[in-house]
């Protein structure tokens, strides 16, 4: 055997090894956890407090959309970060490519703006 299947052979090992420990893992807890139903048990938790009300709460769509707004600007400080620990190896190219980027993303900014997705009320 050569040295490149050797190290797909271990790999498969791995990832066989990994199935089995999560099947047998999850047969386990299926089998030795109990399974009585307690009015306690049953009952929503949140933070020791007892709940008041129905959780069936519907938040309006704008919170969603921020978060996701949130979430992708996010993402984005992460290749701007990358980037930036590139950018003398880049050159002007670079920095022209960056430049379209923020564009875009601040586009995507003051579309959203105008949407009145950034305000809460």
């Amino acid at each position: 055997m050569s040295t490149p299947s050797i190290g797909y052979l271990y790999a498969a090992i791995l990832l066989a090894a990994g199935f089995v420990f999560v099947i047998i893992a999850t047969s386990l807890a299926n089998l030795l956890a109990p399974h009585d139903r307690t009015k306690e048990k049953l009952q929503t938790y949140e933070s020791g407090e007892t709940p008041i009300g129905s959780a069936r709460v519907q938040y309006p769509l704008g919170f969603y959309i921020f978060a996701l707004l949130f979430v992708a600007f996010d993402v984005d400080i992460v290749f701007i970060i990358a980037w930036a620990i590139i950018f003398k190896q880049l050159s002007l190219f670079g920095f022209f490519e960056i430049f379209f980027f923020i564009v875009v993303l601040v586009l995507g900014l003051v579309y959203a703006w105008r949407k009145g997705v950034t305000r809460w009320i």
